[in-house]
């Protein structure tokens, strides 16, 4: 079982309930259709920062990685990007993914508390 995120581009919504809509709308047209566009540019930096605290699982030789699936960016699509981790690192992770998120100027939902973070 893994713990989710997703992390995307745009202006903050007012609420919670907003932001679950907007996940819900940016999945459905970006990483449920049957075609997926390249991360945005700023998707890929914020995932490459990702990667530089904790490594790709499929790299991971030591099994250090957070990260239930990878590699990592396949997770992104356009302006949004959704991916999991293991729920023993779900805690440490989750809050370094969310406050980067900030920090690069994105929005960070978590899907498990139907909530934006942090």
């Amino acid at each position: 079982m893994s713990y989710d995120l997703a992390v995307w581009e745009g202006v903050r919504p007012a609420d919670d309930k907003s932001a679950r809509r907007a996940f819900r709308e940016l999945y459905d047209r970006y990483l449920d259709g049957e075609v997926l566009e390249p991360p945005s540019e700023r998707i890929t930096a914020y995932v490459a920062a990702l990667l530089e605290r904790w490594c790709d699982i499929t790299d991971d030789e030591n099994e250090t990685s957070p990260w239930s699936v990878g590699p990592l960016i396949d997770g992104a699509s356009g302006p949004v990007v959704y991916f999991g981790m293991a729920w023993s690192r779900s805690e440490e992770a989750s809050a370094y993914a969310a406050g980067l998120a900030d920090s690069m100027g994105l929005l960070c939902f978590d899907v498990q508390e139907d909530r934006l973070r942090p």
